[in-house]
């Protein structure tokens, strides 16, 4: 489960359309230990947007192609964010839509991988701790 709670909290931060969210929460009501739930799907979560700040840095040059992931406006809404807010603008990385945008645009604008990665696992790992947390409270009270 942890394995595959991994790989699809991977592909969810990539430009691959997956919800981790339904197999966290599956997780987490199966009774799996919710530690691991939150490790394997922050590091997976992080990992991906990973991939999308290396495509930023390395595959710009290919912003034309056909197959490229990330169209013109898409680049301008995610850059606008970023020369407003700056690297904080990466706390929203685990947002729909714009979040694989924004991490797209600090590998291009070659933020400092150190503080890519940090910034990143905050917004990644306080969203899944957030989930879980809300879970907790919402169902732990019902069984009870």
């Amino acid at each position: 489960m942890y394995l595959s709670l991994f790989l699809v909290a991977f592909l969810a931060a990539t430009v691959f359309p997956a919800q981790s969210e339904v197999l966290v929460i599956s997780a987490q009501q199966l009774g799996y230990n919710v530690w691991l739930i939150w490790l394997s799907a922050s590091v997976g979560n992080t990992l991906g947007s990973v991939v999308n700040y290396a495509l930023g840095r390395f595959l710009l040059k290919y912003q034309e192609r056909r197959w490229f992931p990330f169209k013109g406006k898409t680049l301008e809404r995610g850059h606008w964010w970023f020369e407003r807010y700056g690297k904080w603008s990466l706390l929203l990385a685990w947002a729909p839509f714009i979040g694989d945008t924004l991490t797209f645009i600090a590998g291009m604008l070659r933020l400092r991988f150190w503080e890519f990665l940090l910034i990143v696992w905050i917004s990644k790992a306080g969203r899944y701790a957030l989930l879980l947390g809300l879970l907790k409270l919402w169902f732990e009270p019902v069984l009870n």
